[in-house]
């Protein structure tokens, strides 16, 4: 088994961790996780790419990555900044990219802005960034102040690994016994008493400001990569009509659909998207 290799990134005084894997004379590929996941959701698929030398970056106050300043808020294009940043650092200047879920959002925004960077884009669940309604602005906005003035950042102590485990099964997005001990063993610290999850509890509050449907198409439009997008059969309630937009607006996209659940890559369903992703990229 590929054993991956740590490192760490200065991003504007703060420390970033990675995992990587395979020899870094092969072409490059950055992978994202998702939301309140970590670089550990690639430990299935990544060391089966061997094609590609691998960089997963574990986002801003996620996995072993550290925080944002106390008094900041968390916002998609933030990560992206970060990005641009860590790739600079590794001196990619083209490459390919890979997200889930929050990854993908991120990796669409990158791809947009910086066009000429990206080699081929790799999209698992996830098609752009989460978006709100105008005529819905005001609340999300009463909404993310009232939960900023409320914000209190107390410690909770997890007895044991195995509680910690469970919670993760069967969190907001549940996933299996098998996935979770590896997101939780990069996921959460040990400290007196048991455990402590290292994401930052900031992630969990709502956004200010969210996008509209009609910039995340207008983001699409704008990458010029071949973009593959890997969809769940059990995927997640994504609003049918905006995604139909979404991929009408994006001009090189390949869809195709998996058996599995939202986190099908390091869950029920490595194997189908390995080979999916593996033909997609080598393809020229």
């Amino acid at each position: 088994m590929t054993i991956p290799i740590e490192r760490t990134f200065n991003v504007n005084g703060r420390m970033m961790a990675a995992r990587c894997w395979h020899d870094s004379s092969k072409p490059p590929l950055l992978a994202l996780h998702g939301w309140l996941d970590n670089a550990a959701t690639f430990d299935l698929l990544a060391p089966l790419l061997d094609c590609f030398h691998i960089v997963a970056v574990d986002f801003a106050g996620h996995g072993w990555s550290e925080h944002r300043a106390a008094g900041t808020r968390y916002h998609i294009l933030d990560h992206v900044d970060d990005v641009l940043s860590i790739v600079n650092q590794l001196g990619w200047q083209q490459f390919t990219v890979m997200g889930h879920s929050m990854g993908a959002g991120v990796a669409s925004l990158f791809s947009s802005a910086l066009p000429e960077r990206v080699q081929k884009l790799v999209m698992i669940e996830g098609l752009g960034p989460y978006t709100g309604k105008p005529e819905d602005a005001a609340k999300h906005l009463r909404t993310a102040l009232l939960e900023w003035q409320d914000f209190a950042d107390k410690p909770r102590v997890i007895a044991t690994m195995d509680i910690a485990v469970q919670a993760r099964m069967n969190g907001l997005l549940p996933v299996s016994e098998s996935a979770s001990r590896l997101l939780c063993a990069r996921g959460a610290k040990t400290v007196d008493g048991g455990f402590m999850w290292t994401a930052d509890k900031r992630l969990r509050l709502s956004s200010p400001t969210r996008f509209y449907e009609e910039q995340v198409c207008a983001f699409l439009a704008a990458i010029q990569a071949p973009t593959l997008l890997i969809m769940a059969e059990k995927t997640l309630p994504f609003n049918v009509g905006d995604y139909q937009k979404r991929m009408a607006a994006h001009q090189h996209l390949t869809l195709v659909k998996l058996e599995g659940g939202h986190h099908l890559h390091i869950d029920d369903n490595v194997s189908g998207v390995t080979t999916t992703v593996r033909q997609f990229l080598q393809a020229s």
